[in-house]
């Protein structure tokens, strides 16, 4: 297999990398509307507690049929735009859509489909803006490139988690609710969902280009073959010459992804039966918890906002692996803590540990893939790297309601507390991770350019 040749980038500026990653902040808003409203959208429209998992399945399902295959398809983009570009408006557009009407929803089934949409388009999106970023920086600028993106993504998810909260400062009735007992507050959270995820992504358009590919590069990508049947093709080739080291992260990954899904699911739940006694999704009580899941969520994304940028340093001294799994062992202690408080101010504190972690998984797993994957495959190994953020989602999907209330009493907080034991498992597993493992004959690592 030949290599990409190295490709001139020039050293970006701070101010450059944060245009350049400013698209993030949209997307994470969408994500952190998602993480702190479908559960209680859901229930509002009247799931049952235990089917709440298999409610979630949108989001592992299109990331695992639509990233890697638009992975490849970016790395093999030839448009007057460039390889990336045409996939980040894209879903930007479907994203904004998705999320204008949601809080809309008339029926379960309604607000199930447009999760699929949303999802799908977030996935559109996410792998080819990943592989936009390390087209763009030298070896030496990823963990400050990648630790943006965390940064976004804390300030991002802050926010979303927060505009209910702010809303009901500035005025709104908190108790307000639609036809179908939706809360006014909810509803206009998503609509500026919808606004910031287009504006967001047209900001990177118009202030970051991508680098023109030379010549021989252009000659290569024209050669390959197009289509859905290619792309697959590659995925699969791309699979199996995996790097080790990507696939000692998918072990770790698949005891994170887990226990985040398993949180961000039944965290509203958890906080409603231990802080106001209720299971009943009409009660002030229900509706309480989920403002107050919005502050301390909104906390621990800030807590990541600032984690992102402090965690490059400390990661420079004591390595990415490290950094992960002590920032994992944190949040496994603080979701084991949350069940046993009921203060809803001392919540905050185990909020540090989660935010922590939350930088970190947004960044320092990354930094390791980035630095055994071939250029030419960026966009497929970023795109395949999410199947295993999926894949564990949809084993939990698929197993907890089985031993929701067999194994854990149909106790929401027994949930949370199973996700702080797995996070635990993640950090120990991340320890087992050998950095720069044997790679496919033939294929090298990114090769830092000159900088300029």
């Amino acid at each position: 297999m030949s290599t990409t040749p190295s490709v001139l980038r020039p050293h970006l500026s701070f101010a450059q990398i944060l245009n350049m990653n400013v698209g993030f902040f949209g997307i994470q808003y969408s994500f952190g509307l998602q993480q702190s409203n479908m559960s209680p959208i859901y229930r509002y429209l009247g799931a049952d507690e235990a089917s709440l998992p298999l409610l979630w399945l949108a989001g592992p399902m299109t990331g695992l049929l639509v990233q890697p295959i638009i992975g490849a398809m970016s790395d093999r983009t030839l448009s007057p735009r460039g390889r990336r570009t045409p996939y980040f408006l894209v879903g930007a557009v479907l994203c904004s859509i998705a999320l204008l009407w949601m809080p809309f929803s008339s029926a379960l089934w309604m607000a199930a489909g447009l999760l699929w949409i949303l999802d799908a388009g977030n996935n559109v999106t996410m792998e080819p803006y990943r592989a936009f970023v390390s087209d763009k920086l030298n070896e030496d600028q990823h963990s400050i490139g990648f630790g943006t993106q965390s940064a976004f993504t804390g300030l991002g998810q802050t926010l979303s988690y927060l505009t209910p909260s702010l809303l009901v400062y500035f005025g709104i009735n908190r108790d307000l609710a639609n036809g179908r007992g939706i809360p006014i507050i909810t509803v206009w959270a998503f609509i500026i969902g919808s606004v910031l995820s287009i504006t967001s992504i047209l900001w990177t358009v118009r202030t970051t280009k991508e680098i023109p590919l030379s010549a021989d590069e252009r000659t290569r990508m024209a050669a390959l073959p197009r289509g859905m049947g290619a792309s697959l093709r590659e995925v699969g080739q791309a699979m199996r010459e995996m790097p080790t080291t990507m696939k000692q992260l998918a072990v770790m990954k698949l005891f994170q992804w887990y226990a985040m899904f398993c949180y961000w699911q039944y965290i509203v739940l958890s906080l409603a039966s231990t802080l106001f006694q209720t299971h009943d999704a009409a009660s002030p009580g229900f509706r309480e918890a989920s403002l107050v899941n919005g502050q301390i969520g909104g906390f621990y994304n800030f807590i990541a906002f600032i984690g992102a940028f402090a965690l490059v340093p400390f990661a420079r001294r004591v390595g990415s692996k490290g950094t992960h799994a002590i920032c994992l062992t944190l949040a496994g202690v603080a979701m084991l803590s949350i069940p046993m408080i009921s203060d809803r101010t001392l919540l905050f504190v185990p909020m540090i540990g989660i935010g922590l972690a939350w930088a970190s998984i947004m960044s320092n797993p990354y930094v390791m893939l980035a630095g055994c994957i071939p250029q030419h495959r960026v966009g497929v190994y970023m795109g395949i790297f999410n199947m295993f953020i999926v894949i564990p989602m949809m084993i939990q999907i698929f197993t907890l309601p089985l031993y929701y209330r067999a194994w854990l009493g149909g106790r929401p907080e027994n949930v949370i507390r199973l996700a702080g034991g797995l996070m635990i498992c993640a950090a120990v597993a991340v320890l087992f991770v050998r950095l720069g493992a044997t790679r496919p004959a033939g294929v090298t690592a990114l090769e830092p350019a000159p900088t300029g």
